[in-house]
This record gives C-alpha cells, sequence and structure tokens, in this order.
C-alpha cells in the first residue's frame, strides 16, 4: 500500500552500524573448550574463564573477543599477561601460534543489571539469560552461534542463601566449602554456542519425576520454583513428559543427556529460554493450577514447555550459522510444537488460533515500516528480529513445505536434516536442501519465501459453464511493496482446494493447488450446477485471500463445508463484510458496496450454528466469536477506529439481543458441567463466556447480575476470568466490588494480579484512559518486571479504539513509558514502538499525533540501539 501521508523530517540520531547477511565470514579464532568458575553474589560475582582458543584459517588477525560491559580485570595468555586494547564493543589482543590457552576475569553486578541480559537478579536468585548476545556480559568471548564450544562450569556460593546451584548438561561434583559455601560442577559434552550457556542459583524447591527413552535411557526431570510454587508444577511437568514422548513418536528424537532441568523465573524478558539440559522459563509458562490459570493458560504452558524441549534438536543439537538464520530453528520449533499442541487437543481449534495470531501481529508487521523476511538481511540489533515474522510465519513456510511433501516425505527431509547437520551451526538454505533431496521437492522457486517481505496477494474466481458442466478456476497473485523491496518476483503458493456440489453439500475430494505464476486457470468437468469454492483450506498458505462469490456462497460454507477452518473462514468473511458495509453506510445513504448479506441472515447462520450439534463446544466458541476491532482495521485502506467500534458493538447487541434465549439456554447448560481439564468441559467453559458476553452486549437488565453470579460461584480461573472480562467492560455497580474481590483473593500472586491489570486496560469501559493513569500510579505497577510492564500496556495499546482516542492521550502514554523504560530495559521497551509505526494506516490528524511522538521519542539522548532501530524504520 502507497503511504498516504510523507513523514517530516526526523531529527538528528547517531544511527547504530547496520549488520548485513552478505558479509558473513566465519571467526577468526574458534574457543573449543570453556572452563568457567563463578563466585556468586548478588552484589558482586567474580567469573573466571579458561578458553582453549584455535586459529580458524590462514590468516594473522589478533583475537577479538566481544564485550558488553563486564571488560577484563585480568588476561593471560598461556600462563603470561598480555596487554589488551579496546576496540568499539570488543577487546583485541595477539596470539602467536595456533592454539592457545587464554585465561581471564571479571566482576559483574547482577543486581544492578536491569536489562536482564547476560547474568541478573530475581527477587533474591541468580540467573542468565545469554539469547541472543547476553553471554559478553558476563565475559569477553567469541560471542556469535556459529562458535561451537565444550563447557565445564564450577559453581561457588554461601550455602544458606543459593542452597540450589544448576547449569547446563550433567551435575559431575557437589559437596560443601569453609564459611558455610558449596560448590557444584557441571559439565555438558555437546558443543554450544554461549547463547545457550546457563546457570541458576538460589532458594528453589524441586518437583521430580523422570522419563525413559525409547532406547533405554532414563533420565531425572526436575521443575525448580520457590518454595509454595510447586503445587502448580505438575501440568508443565506432564508437558515435558509428553513433548519428550511425542518427538520420539513423530520425529524419532530421543533426549541426550540424564538430566533435564526446568527453573521458573519471575523476571523474564521472553517466554522461555532452551538452555540446553537447563531450560529457564518466566513464571507464566509453567505456574499452573485450576485456581490461578485458565484454560488459556494451561494450554499455553502445554505449548511453551513442548517449543523448549524440541529446541533440544531443532536448535541445540543443529543450531543457527548466525542471527540471520535464526528462523531456522524458530520457525521449525514453532511448527513443531503447534502439531504438538493440535494432537494433544483439538486440531482445528488449534489451527484457528494459530492463524489468529498470524493475522493480529504478523499480517500487521508485514504491510508495516517493520516488515521483513523470515530471513533478514540486516540488522541493527539482533533483538529486535525475536518477531511473528521469524517465529509465526516461519512456521507457516514450514508447514507450507510439510503439506506440498506428504507426511512420509517431509518426516524424510527432516531425518536428513538431523543427520547431516547435527553437532553444526546451520543454515535455512541447509533445511531446504535436506528438504529438497530427502523429501524429493523443487524448493527453486519455494526460496523467495525466505527472501521476501509482505503477505501475498491472491484473487480467485470460479467460473461456470452450464453448456459443459465445466468449472475453471482463475486465480492470480501479486504483492504490495514493503520496505527495500519495490517489485517482487512470484511465489509457489500451495492452496487446499476443494468444490463442494450445492445438492449433494459435498465435495469429490480435496486437491492441493500450487499458484505458481502470476495467473493461472484449471479446469473441472461434470458439474450441471456452479459448485461452491473452499479454497486455502486449513489456511495452507499465509496469503490474503479474495474470493469472488455468489451471495449465498459463504452463508452456504459455514452450513456445510466438510473443512472446519474453511467454515470459520466463511463465517468470519461473511461478519467483516457486513460490518464493512455498515461502516460505509455511516457515510450515507448508498456509500456501502459489494455483496455483504443482511443482517437477518447473519443472524440466522449464528442462530444456526448456536444448535449445531455437528460443532463441539470449543469450535462453536470459535466460530462465533466475532473478528476484533484491531483486524477489521486492517481489512481499511484508512483505519476509522470509532466507526469500527461502533459498527461491532451494534451487531454485537444485534446478535446477542435477537438469540437471547439461545444464549441463556447454553449459558445454562455449559454452567452446569463440572469442571476438569476434559476436553468436554474445557469446552463448555468456552462458550459459557462467549455466551455471557453476548448476553451482556444485548443490555439485558440482569446481565450485571448474571456475570457477577459466574464470578461468585466460579470454582476455576477460567470461569472467574470471563465473568470479569465482561464486568470490567460494563457501568455497573458490580463491576468494582468483583475487581475488589479478585484484587484481595490475589494480591501477592504476581501472575494473577497481571491479569487484573490487563483485564481492565483491555475492556470496553468508557474510562479506561482514566484508570489507566491510576494503574500506573499503582502500587503494584513496576517498570522492572516485564510481566507487569506487558500486562498493564499491551491490553491498552491493543485496544484500538482506546489507544487511538482523537485527543492522541493514548499516544502520550505510550510515549511516556518508552521514554521511561529504555534506560532500564531497552528489549522490553522496542516492543512496544510497532503500535505508533502504524501511523500511515490512520488519518492525517491521528497520524501527526504518532510521528511526533515516534520524533519525540527519537530526540531523547542515550536512547538505545534497540529503540532506535525501531523508530528509525518507523519514520523512514
Amino acid at each position: 500500500m502507497a503511504d498516504i501521508q510523507t513523514a517530516t523530517a526526523s531529527p538528528a540520531v547517531h544511527e547504530p552500524p547496520v549488520i548485513y547477511r552478505a558479509d558473513y565470514q566465519p571467526p577468526d579464532w574458534r574457543v573449543e573448550t570453556v572452563s568457567l568458575e563463578f563466585d556468586l553474589d548478588l552484589s558482586a560475582t567474580e567469573v573466571h574463564a579458561t578458553l582453549g582458543i584455535v586459529r580458524n584459517g590462514d590468516h594473522d588477525r589478533a583475537v577479538r573477543l566481544d564485550c558488553d560491559g563486564a571488560l577484563p580485570q585480568t588476561l593471560a595468555v598461556d600462563g603470561q599477561p598480555v596487554n589488551w586494547r579496546q576496540e568499539g564493543s570488543r577487546i583485541a589482543f595477539d596470539v602467536q601460534g595456533e592454539r592457545a590457552i587464554v585465561t581471564l576475569s571479571t566482576r559483574i553486578a547482577p543486581d544492578t543489571n536491569t536489562q536482564l541480559m547476560g547474568l541478573f537478579a530475581s527477587n533474591g536468585m541468580l540467573c542468565t539469560q545469554c539469547e541472543a548476545e547476553g553471554f559478553r556480559r558476563i565475559i569477553p568471548f567469541v560471542d556469535r552461534p556459529d562458535n561451537m564450544s565444550v563447557y565445564e562450569v564450577l559453581l561457588r556460593a554461601d550455602k544458606s542463601r543459593f542452597p540450589v546451584l544448576l547449569s547446563n548438561g550433567a551435575l559431575v561434583e557437589s559437596g560443601d566449602l569453609d564459611g558455610g559455601r558449596h560448590y557444584a560442577r557441571w559439565r555438558d559434552p555437546h558443543p554450544k554456542p554461549s547463547y545457550l550457556f546457563a546457570l541458576v542459583a538460589g532458594d528453589l524447591v524441586a518437583t521430580r519425576d523422570s522419563f525413559t527413552t525409547k532406547s533405554g535411557t532414563h533420565v531425572d526431570l526436575a521443575i525448580f520454583v520457590r518454595a509454595g510454587d510447586e503445587g502448580r508444577t505438575a501440568h508443565a511437568m506432564q508437558a515435558l513428559k509428553a513433548s519428550m514422548a511425542w518427538d520420539e513418536r513423530v520425529y524419532g528424537l530421543e533426549y541426550d543427556l540424564p538430566v533435564f532441568n526446568i527453573v521458573a523465573v519471575s523476571d523474564f524478558n521472553m517466554g522461555a529460554m532452551e538452555n540446553k539440559g537447563l531450560n529457564i522459563f518466566n513464571s507464566r509458562y509453567i505456574l499452573a493450577d485450576p485456581d490461578t490459570a485458565t484454560d488459556y493458560d494451561y494450554d499455553a504452558i502445554e505449548g511453551v514447555v513442548a517449543h523448549e524441549y524440541f529446541h533440544n534438536w531443532s536448535g541445540n543439537r543443529v543450531t543457527c550459522r548466525d542471527w540471520f538464520q535464526l528462523s531456522l530453528k524458530e520457525g521449525f520449533t514453532v511448527y513443531r510444537d503447534q502439531c504438538f499442541s493440535a494432537d494433544m487437543g483439538s486440531e482445528a481449534v488449534k489451527r484457528i488460533e494459530d492463524v489468529r495470531m498470524l493475522r493480529a501481529a504478523q499480517f500487521p508487521e508485514d504491510a508495516g515500516p517493520l516488515a521483513h523476511p523470515i530471513r533478514p538481511d540486516s540488522y541493527m540489533e539482533i533483538s529486535n528480529f525475536y518477531t511473528s515474522t521469524v517465529y509465526n510465519k516461519g512456521a507457516e513456510v514450514i508447514r507450507m513445505m510439510a503439506t506440498m511433501a506428504g507426511p512420509e516425505r517431509f518426516r524424510a527431509g527432516c531425518d536428513l536434516y538431523f543427520a547431516r547437520h547435527d553437532g553444526e551451526a546451520a543454515t535455512c538454505e541447509d533445511f531446504v536442501r535436506a528438504m529438497e533431496e530427502g523429501a524429493g521437492l523443487d524448493l527453486g522457486q519455494f526460496r523467495r519465501w525466505y527472501e521476501q517481505a509482505g503477505t501475498p496477494q491472491v484473487q480467485a474466481r470460479l467460473e461456470h459453464d452450464a453448456a459443459t458442466g465445466t468449472a475453471t478456476l482463475h486465480l492470480r497473485q501479486n504483492f504490495t511493496p514493503t520496505p527495500g523491496q519495490p517489485a517482487k518476483p512470484l511465489m509457489p503458493i500451495p492452496l487446499r482446494t476443494a468444490l463442494i456440489d450445492r445438492d449433494m453439500k459435498a465435495h469429490r475430494g480435496e486437491m492441493l493447488v500450487v499458484l505458481t505464476e502470476a495467473e493461472q486457470a484449471l479446469s473441472f468437468t461434470g458439474y450441471a450446477r456452479a459448485p461452491v469454492l473452499s479454497i486455502n483450506r486449513g489456511f495452507s498458505a499465509p496469503v490474503n485471500l479474495d474470493v469472488a462469490r455468489a451471495s449465498g456462497d459463504l452463508p452456504f460454507l459455514v452450513r456445510h463445508d466438510d473443512d472446519p477452518f474453511a467454515r470459520y473462514e466463511a463465517l468470519q468473511q461473511l461478519v467483516i463484510d457486513r460490518l464493512i458495509a455498515d461502516i460505509a453506510d455511516m457515510d450515507g445513504p448508498g456509500a456501502a458496496q459489494g455483496h455483504a448479506v443482511s443482517l437477518d441472515e447473519i443472524i440466522a447462520v449464528f442462530g444456526d450454528l448456536v444448535s449445531d450439534q455437528r460443532l463441539d463446544d470449543s469450535m462453536r466458541a470459535e466460530i462465533l466469536s466475532l473478528p476484533t476491532e484491531a483486524f477489521l482495521g486492517e481489512q481499511m485502506l484508512i483505519v476509522r477506529p470509532e466507526a469500527i467500534h461502533v459498527a461491532r458493538k451494534s451487531l454485537r447487541k444485534a446478535i446477542g439481543s435477537r438469540l437471547l434465549n439461545q444464549w441463556r439456554i447454553v449459558h445454562e447448560r455449559a454452567s452446569s458441567v463440572p469442571y476438569s481439564l476434559s476436553r468436554e468441559a474445557r469446552g463448555a467453559r468456552k462458550i459459557k463466556s462467549l455466551a455471557l458476553g453476548y448476553i451482556a452486549s444485548a443490555e439485558a437488565g440482569d446481565a450485571a447480575m448474571v456475570a457477577f453470579d459466574q464470578f461468585a460461584r466460579a470454582d476455576n480461573m477460567t470461569d472467574r476470568q470471563g465473568a470479569l472480562a465482561v464486568l470490567a467492560s460494563m457501568q455497573a455497580d458490580q463491576r468494582e466490588t468483583a475487581l475488589d474481590s479478585f484484587y484481595n483473593r490475589y494480591q501477592g500472586n504476581a501472575l494473577v494480579i497481571d491479569k487484573w491489570f490487563s483485564l481492565q486496560t483491555g475492556s470496553a469501559h468508557p474510562r479506561v484512559h482514566e484508570q489507566m493513569l491510576e494503574l500506573i500510579r499503582h502500587k503494584d505497577f513496576t517498570l522492572t518486571n516485564p510481566n507487569r510492564v506487558r500486562a498493564l500496556y499491551w491490553p491498552f495499546v491493543s485496544n484500538q479504539a482506546v489507544f487511538h482516542e482523537a485527543s492522541g492521550r493514548g499516544y502520550e502514554l505510550l510515549t511516556d513509558l518508552v521514554l521511561k523504560l529504555d534506560p532500564l530495559n531497552p528489549q522490553t521497551t522496542a516492543r512496544f514502538i510497532a503500535p505508533l509505526g502504524r501511523w500511515r494506516r490512520f488519518d492525517e490528524a491521528r497520524a501527526a499525533k504518532m510521528r511526533d511522538c515516534l520524533e519525540r521519542i527519537l530526540a531523547q539522548p542515550g536512547l538505545s540501539k534497540d529503540v532506535t532501530e525501531q523508530v528509525v524504520k518507523s519514520l523512514e
């Protein structure tokens, strides 16, 4: 899409250097062995390192070690002190010969490390986060993923303060020392890059279990948490064991160490980290029980535990050559965890959830100033490329290969990839080549999915010739320009397709149509009447699809398509068409164009689905959920927040009021299902809260009482939060009573109080801005905990009508956050630039306010390179 405004000149700013994929060179020196000794302390940790280095190639260049603050206090080569020099973010020194032993020491202060990268403190506990470039904050090092070393780690600490000492690999020795101290020595036999190094020291308790691999190897499993939290680890442990068994069954991959440890940490930038043998998790993805975790939380824990475990092979045993290849491990592993979760629950529901996330985060990213290929060509700060494009679109690219290959051939390609590159730092091209050879695919044109940004646009039209009984499918693909890529070559787009007979309400079989040209036409015979086109079934390709349809086609697909995702998609499009027409009608009679069905037809379709016995409750809740306001905005050239909000609210009210009796019946039926984690009970809870939302939207006189009754009677967090989410948007006395009750019940439980913050700032209450200001000043809000920051601000900026309120005060609130948070935690801060970077999609008044905020941020002295990169690109 062409820009609708031109950015004003940005203030002069020192931009960080750009790193290019084309400039890749192997390291001049490799570190083969690493021996680390830590004398651990919250405020003064001493690190002693012995590095076995080897010259890499025929050259006479100096040793250069990456360094971010942790300058060496001592440094010697083969026992002799050497003078080192600082060269920007590296130190350099000369070494004679092909090999050497380098010894060095550093002194670091974990308790002042608010960036939460390297070694940092979290509530009296010490832990590390080294991906992507955190290890250099511990010692100077060849801190890049293609430098793979064997590690031995000795940890020493006060035993009363840090009774648990953990690192990668297996524990080989431990014992007591003088002065109330103790030690633990860990050894990891598998070469790994420094970003996979980990240590944890703290006062922790463990939930223990074991797993026996298919070859008979016994593996000790442990999840370490703070005392009192151990009762909330059972689900995570079960997810770990299920993941280990699934990876053996589906990919033939066994775990390769005698121990697998997980630690839950309350202060963490990411969701979790796959460090070899010692996974460190944000506590929100470990701790769960019915009283404090929703069904969504349970699913997220299962998925993230699986993701990090699967990294043992797709990320650790085979790692990335450089950070441009990040999707090699992340895209592939996201695909693997998506398939695992689909096998553990409902494949159809999981697919809908994954596509919804893709469209909510990745499609806007692809359509904005921060668009980039899943294998980027350049970056200023690698932390900025932990994006939905690299992860979620990367998973879709793997899924397309799996679709084209079929299960057996895809597995053969994966087997070849792991066998060929085990113990290596590989590239995306290595994976594609293994898939070509192992699966027998020609992926020459397909490689463009790795090279090009942007979401392909596909137009489809089905033409019918009654005289010959021939149906002809016409397809066309095109691309919109993205930064640095104004024109793009064609890509192969695999579209699962079926033609459904209108009389039989069935198809003759699904086919895979691969669109490779700008335009293609395929003909099918034997159709006396025009069939109904079902295309991109299962969302087989991550594209924007524009299908020319007769007016009754979408209701027909909703009622009769046998592909669950296609049914969901048809109803979503039915609703989108109606809402876009309603918004256009706000401009005056006759402004609406297109073939939107009537409100009566929408109500009739919803009514049929509410009672459709072919649907289980979980799928019913998915298909009957309206598109979000943000997604509706993505369907418009210029986003109109107020109009979208009014139109969606009006439709929701109509569906609620005209089907009110049905919603009450559904709510009452679902309320009678006892709590359990069975699929049926989870589905009942899901449809229960959806029905409650429609009852409230109908503005029924007893809506607040029904919601409060669900809240008060709830014996689980899913029902309690579902009711509170409805109450949070209402102007009723029960709202404040429920919010106070919730807070008082869970005060002190950080993860649940995060929910309390989010429910208020993500609500449709008319005073969200005022409540936001109150919550910023709340005694439980802090800028030093990323979970709390995200809990308060992400629902707010995602609340389209609120954040984009015409005065611009939402933009100012976000800008204030960025300026305060950046000095503390640049990585978390940088994630908040994207909402302002979408200024081109809004009217001139809003766009000017958003640009002003970006320029205000850019003018801030000492701005981090994380934030600088995002702002500069957003203003270009």
